[in-house]
């Protein structure tokens, strides 16, 4: 388990992720054209319960969506 600050809507906020989802994250991200802090705010905006909970659901649908690759279209 790895904990990262990140910012979201201008505010520090700690996120404890292992650390194969941070690697993932950041594969979707750059896939994307944006930041893992970015990433991060979209997954926040859109998401229901606890922040590590949504993003680790968020690599799980990118990697389903994408066939194995964490990039394109899904959530």
């Amino acid at each position: 388990m790895k904990k990262r600050s990140v910012m979201i809507a201008g505010h520090p906020t700690s996120v404890s992720l292992e650390e194969e989802f941070w690697d993932a994250l950041k594969s979707i991200a750059q896939g994307r054209g944006l930041s893992v802090n970015a990433l991060i705010e979209d997954i926040d905006r859109n998401r229901s319960g606890n922040l590590s909970s949504a993003i680790r659901v968020h690599v799980l649908n990118a990697l389903l969506a994408g066939g194995g690759t964490a990039g394109q279209g899904q959530d």
